[in-house]
């Protein structure tokens, strides 16, 4: 089992006893405990007491390894406060499955200890390690519920946020969220979640496009024992049981089974559910909040959405406008992600030039706000400078740089900021065409284009004479 673990990329330690065990478990930062029941000097059970009278070892889980015949032992351990037994010989799907909901497990109670807990006050106790976890936490936890992620400029953009405000005051009306690819309806849907509190009830969300239409309805509402072969043998809650209480968020809700789709609807109406092979009915208490990239009424008439489920959704509908149609949001959302990345590689990244941001705002950003991240995070992976520059968005035009001067590109010369050529640089050359471009705009007249210049007319005849 160790080695198997081990190889899973886990860090597993062993010892050949209990006695042993607890004297590594004071060694360091151990998550779990597989132990058996049966062993010398100190039974798993004793074991399983020891851990628990240790304050320092409160968050530690022990699941405990028995024999079919000692299941007696194995339920007296559940009772003490095990998190689950395993019957030897141990399967090792259901070891990989337990260990996954362990993980899953440990991951939300240690989320919600650490949204819970006062920051500042951690944050003095603890060590410098300690500190740098717990603000990196609290800032995940401010990107989550939309605090320092969104950057909200357009009266668009502010009329969503507002409503999403005010549908997280009541967690009974269904939400759908429309909008392109890369628009952000996972932050709305975060926003609508955690409001502008320390909310700690669950979130769950769930990709319906990545979910096999065999195992749709178990992952949405679990399955009982012996529901289908290679199930696990005590059966397994779904998401919407999990998220009991909190808000369960379905990103790509028009690639949900038909089927699926009418259980849902009960869900919506009734506030119950069946798990896959049950016959006890379910209560549930949960915000459901759904998104889609696709044309939901396109969807109705090819018959693949339900009309009824589309009018349900329909009471609390935010549509989310592309980037290009909220130019006023692309500039500040590309000064938060430029101090981000920065900060992150540890970059001196910290305004963006008139140039840049001329690129940035003639851009179409047909991947939206998800496009302009990954173009920031690449300038910022590929330079290091303290402005950002036209020469650091030559990904925008499918390159990594861009060549000094580049008028097809920009629109206009940038003279504060460009590349220069690596070889050599032949300045009368460049000279002779922005003059000859600076007579062209002015139709020839020599006052006025000694004058856009800032030259004096007879510099301005001095070198018409040495061109060609």
């Amino acid at each position: 089992m160790a080695e198997f673990l081990t190889m899973l990329g886990h860090t597993v330690s062993e010892e050949s006893n209990g006695l042993d065990a607890i004297k590594r478990l004071e060694t360091g930062i151990f998550h779990l405990i597989i132990s058996d029941i049966r062993m010398p000097g100190m039974s798993g059970i004793e074991l399983l007491s020891k851990v628990h009278q240790s304050p320092e070892f409160k968050d530690v889980i022990v699941v405990l390894a028995t024999a079919y015949s000692d299941m007696k032992t194995a339920i007296e351990a559940l009772r003490a406060g095990a998190y689950d037994y395993l019957l030897k010989p141990v399967n090792i799907e259901e070891l990989v499955s337990l260990i996954e909901r362990i993980a899953q497990h440990q991951s939300l109670k240690w989320e919600n200890q650490i949204l819970t807990t006062k920051f500042e006050a951690a944050v003095e106790a603890a060590t410098a390690e300690t500190v740098q976890e717990l603000t990196l936490l609290k800032q995940a936890y401010y990107q989550q519920i939309g605090m320092d992620q969104v950057v909200v400029y357009s009266q668009t953009m502010q009329d969503v946020f507002q409503q999403a405000q005010k549908l997280h005051t009541d967690r009974h009306i269904p939400v759908l969220i429309e909008g392109e690819t890369g628009t952000g309806k996972e932050i709305v849907a975060r926003c609508i979640h955690y409001g502008d509190s320390s909310n700690t009830d669950p979130f769950i969300d769930i990709n319906c496009a990545t979910l096999a239409t065999n195992i749709f309805e178990s992952e949405l509402f679990g399955y009982e024992a012996g529901a289908f072969t290679g199930g696990l043998p005590k059966g397994q809650r779904g998401k919407i049981d999990i998220a009991r209480g909190g808000t369960l968020f379905l990103d790509e809700i028009t690639e949900m089974p038909l089927d699926v789709q009418a259980k849902l609807l009960r869900v919506i109406q009734e506030k119950e559910f069946y798990r896959v092979g049950g016959l006890k009915k379910f209560k549930t208490d949960v915000r459901i909040i759904c998104a889609s990239n696709e044309d939901i009424e396109k969807k109705i008439d090819e018959g693949t959405f339900r009309r009824d489920l589309y009018y349900r959704l329909n009471v609390g509908r935010i549509h989310l406008p592309p980037l290009k149609e909220r130019p006023e949001d692309i500039i500040p959302l590309a000064n938060m992600f430029l101090l981000e990345f920065a900060q992150e590689k540890r970059k001196k990244f910290s305004q963006i030039s008139e140039g840049a941001s001329r690129i940035l705002m003639s851009h179409n950003w047909p991947g939206n706000v998800r496009e302009l991240k990954n173009v920031i995070e690449w300038a910022v992976f590929m330079w290091d400078d303290k402005m950002l520059r036209t020469s650091h968005l030559g990904i925008l035009q499918g390159k990594l740089n861009t060549p000094i001067f580049e008028p097809a590109k920009t629109g206009i010369i940038d003279y504060q900021e460009f590349t220069l050529p690596d070889d050599q640089l032949p300045l009368d050359r460049y000279t002779h065409n922005i003059i000859r471009q600076a007579l062209q705009l002015h139709n020839g007249n020599k006052s006025e284009t000694a004058k856009y210049l800032g030259i004096s007319r007879h510099s301005l005849y001095s070198l018409l004479k040495h061109m060609d």
